[in-house]
């Protein structure tokens, strides 16, 4: 058994009770929270003991949707003319990126991203994954850094027909049975799935059946842009939700990603199904995409969480991005501070308890232990009226100084102490080099 206290720290617990403890303590056996309070803990015995020095000490982060295999598109330009539209951004990049992957590759962008993630205290990532190069065990490679890294993973396999018909049915029955079979709290599995307008009726059906009978739910993009409500409509005569409705895609614990283009029925949809939807701020800003109905969705009670989509490891600028991309688009400076905040860090805490059998995103007796201590001492009092102020304009620029994941320091006063860092990152650039130049 491995023991570990974190002493002298500003705890922000997010527990029931939203408990902010000064010069609180935290003990941690093994993998799993044992105490939270006062000083009044620090006389136990650990085999480490790490001083918080004041700094907050809150939950490690939750990303609701990412694309780990996307990291190695940083500073590339895609060649040709540059896209006009959302089908242009995914044929001419992403589809061309993703396609160029090798297994290494898949290996690599995962460590490098996952690395970063660490850095900005995210201890679970929910992603979605594509390498048409290199389907079969993909998942292993991304699970593979996962560990490496220490952090949890939910995973699944983006199956479409872009390529070959139902590509990705079977990685995604693979992991899903391994999953099961390992019986290690620390990754879980999706089906994954594209969007419906890369799926045809026989494939959608394949994954609807096998979805079902593994009991499992779904992991798809749903309605990010114009042409996939519009596709949809025209070639089946249904809105989204109808057609995923068709195949009892929608369920509790089925994840749909973006629905920018839902209308008030389909988000009526979404919540009698008890469904989730995560939208990513940042990344429908930088594909020039419409403003998601984020309040509209919390009206209606559905569990809303925030993702990356790959853009970035930094979750609570996602937070900031959400509210400010809220009020820019209604005009109004009164909206979606607090409700950005709680998607953060409640939904996303919601979101990841479903998906997982380890309860986690709170400091208290029985929870995982993901923790994260940010190089942050409050010069404002913080307390519960407080926090979502300190949260989006200090914590968001603060540099991460600890991040434990499942009991174990994963990044120790900035830097990954289990990894050759600097040996990575001169790997990874030299594959992006190669993947750059396979693209045509």
């Amino acid at each position: 058994m491995s023991s570990l206290l974190i002493t002298n720290g500003h705890l922000v617990t997010l527990d029931e009770a939203n408990r902010f403890v000064v010069n609180g303590c935290v003990y941690i056996e093994n993998n799993q929270i044992i105490e939270v309070g006062g000083s009044s803990i620090a006389p136990r015995k650990a085999d480490r003991t790490i001083d918080a020095r004041g700094s907050i000490v809150m939950p490690g982060l939750i990303n609701a949707h990412h694309h780990l295999y996307s990291t190695f598109a940083r500073g590339f330009t895609p060649p040709g003319l540059p896209a006009q539209n959302f089908e242009e951004i995914l044929s001419k990049l992403w589809w061309k990126l993703d396609a160029a992957l090798d297994t290494e590759d898949v290996y690599y962008s995962a460590l490098l991203a996952l690395m970063d993630a660490a850095r900005a205290g995210c201890t679970t990532i929910i992603d979605h994954h594509a390498s048409p190069g290199c389907v079969d065990g993909s998942l292993d490679q991304v699970e593979r850094a996962f560990r490496e890294v220490g952090l949890s993973g939910c995973l699944s396999y983006e199956v479409s027909d872009r390529n070959r018909e139902g590509e990705g049915i079977e990685e995604n029955e693979r992991w899903i049975h391994k999953c099961r079979e390992s019986g290690d709290g620390q990754m879980s599995a999706l089906f994954g799935m594209h969007a419906l307008m890369t799926l045809g009726t026989k494939t959608l059906q394949r994954c609807a059946d096998l979805g079902h009978a593994l009991d499992t739910g779904f992991h798809v993009h749903a309605a990010e842009d114009e042409i996939d409500a519009r596709l949809t409509m025209e070639r089946y005569g249904r809105k989204i939700m109808d057609r995923f409705q068709d195949f009892a895609i929608p369920g509790e614990k089925t994840v749909f990603v973006h629905g920018s283009y839902f209308e008030p029925r389909e988000m009526e949809m979404l919540s009698s199904s008890g469904s989730m939807l995560v939208n990513n701020p940042e990344s429908n800003m930088n594909n020039g995409l419409k403003v998601a109905p984020i309040l509209d969705l919390l009206k209606q009670d559905v569990t809303v969480g925030v993702g990356t989509d790959g853009m970035s490891p930094h979750l609570i600028s996602q937070a900031r991005a959400m509210y400010l991309h809220q009020r820019t688009y209604y005009r109004d400076p009164t909206l979606a501070f607090t409700e950005a905040c709680r998607i953060l860090l409640e939904n996303n805490r919601s979101i990841a308890n479903r998906l997982f059998n380890e309860p986690r995103g709170t400091l208290a007796p029985g929870q995982q232990a993901d923790i994260m201590i940010p190089e942050y001492l409050p010069f404002t009092p913080l307390n519960a009226d407080t926090f979502y102020g300190h949260l989006l304009f200090g914590l968001s620029f603060a540099p991460v100084r600890t991040t434990i994941a499942r009991g174990r320091v994963v990044v120790d006063e900035g830097r990954l102490p289990h990894l050759d860092e600097d040996a990575i990152r001169a790997r990874c650039a030299e594959r992006a080099s190669r993947i750059w130049s396979r693209i045509h």
